[in-house]
């Protein structure tokens, strides 16, 4: 199983973020994961997060080794064009090391969705709308970006299927007490094609990390949400 990292910029200026990412690279994780937010209180943070591909665009430049991945980008975010050149761009200026991670994001009333109530982003109010807008996001990036693999993170037996229709692989929280359904509702959907599952847990919730084993994953992403200084 290959073991990744993901750190946080509402809790780290981009300088501590970047040692934190060459530490990883040199310690031989795989891949590093960066949060699409745009209020670092929703992951507990003091301060607003960096842009998500600006932020893999800076990392690009400043790694060789390591790969790159959204975790997730919320497709709410930015019209399917934009994060399509977006992603493009991060898998062209990283020479082919990057994922992208989409979700859904969050319904219209609950506490996820307050930083887009903030900022007068709308968002759909069915989840079947935001999960068939997950889909077209797809075939924009598939059919005007470079190739590269795309995983979705779901929370749903329903988004699961989609991400074994549709992408390339799934990640699941896994201190979810579906997530073992979630990766076999996916798995199934994929069937035989190469499929990359993942499960991603706070860096200090061991129980959740000896679930990624049980459940047999590709990948473990452990989690930093915490300033990298304490």
């Amino acid at each position: 199983m290959l073991i990744d990292v993901q750190f946080s910029s509402g809790h780290n200026d981009f300088p501590r973020l970047l040692d934190a990412v060459l530490q990883a690279e040199a310690d031989g994780y795989d891949t590093t994961w960066v949060l699409d937010h745009f209020d670092g209180a929703m992951v507990g943070g003091d301060r607003d997060v960096l842009e998500c591909f600006t932020l893999l665009g800076a990392l690009a430049v400043g790694t060789s080794t390591i790969k790159l991945g959204s975790l997730v980008a919320n497709v709410t975010n930015r019209h399917a064009a934009l994060l399509a050149l977006a992603a493009n761009s991060t898998q062209r200026i990283s020479n082919g090391r990057f994922t992208l991670g989409i979700g859904a994001g969050a319904a219209p009333d609950t506490p996820w969705s307050r930083e887009h109530r903030e900022r007068g982003i709308p968002i759909m109010p069915a989840l079947a709308d935001r999960h068939a807008n997950v889909v077209h996001n797809i075939q924009v990036v598939r059919a005007t970006a470079d190739p590269m693999p795309i995983i979705i993170g779901v929370n749903s037996v329903e988004l699961a299927v989609i991400a074994g229709h549709h992408a390339d692989g799934v990640n699941i929280r896994l201190s979810s007490p579906h997530s073992g359904r979630y990766l076999a509702a996916a798995r199934e959907a994929a069937g035989d094609k190469p499929f990359d599952c993942s499960g991603w847990a706070p860096i200090d919730d061991t129980a959740s990390q000896d679930k990624a084993y049980e459940l047999g994953l590709d990948r473990l992403i452990m989690s930093r949400l915490h300033s990298l200084d304490d």
